[in-house]
């Protein structure tokens, strides 16, 4: 093999390889939330909106809303939304009361890897 058929051979590979890493690295973190994990409001919100680093399967992407240790918010369908194929949107059935809640999220992203996660927000 000559030299540049080497060069060539080795730029190739290294090319590969860092374009599978960044692939690898390609989770849906969630970025930002509304409501934003720690905040104290004083009204309640009307939906939950979450934000992530990469687009998402919308079928396999979901959030769920407890309060007192296990007590379930009811919410409507999970949607993406119109603009950004990386922001879920979760509609809340109705007013939450004064309390501590739990967000708990899961997110599959189009290129297939799930994350999940957890964040707490309190109405005053």
């Amino acid at each position: 093999m000559s030299f540049s058929v080497k060069s060539l051979a080795v730029t190739t590979a290294l090319l590969v390889s860092a374009l599978t890493s960044t692939a690898v690295l390609a989770h849906a973190h969630l970025t930002s939330a509304e409501p934003a994990p720690q905040s104290q409001l004083t009204t309640s919100p009307t939906r939950l909106t979450l934000h992530f680093s990469e687009d998402l399967e919308p079928s396999f992407s979901n959030a769920t809303v407890t309060y007192q240790g296990d007590k379930t918010v009811s919410t409507g369908k999970a949607s993406l939304s119109d603009q950004e194929k990386n922001t879920l949107v979760v509609p809340l059935n109705a007013p939450l009361s004064a309390g501590e809640y739990q967000v708990a999220w899961h997110a599959l992203s189009v290129d297939g890897h799930k994350t999940t996660g957890t964040y707490i927000f309190t109405v005053k």
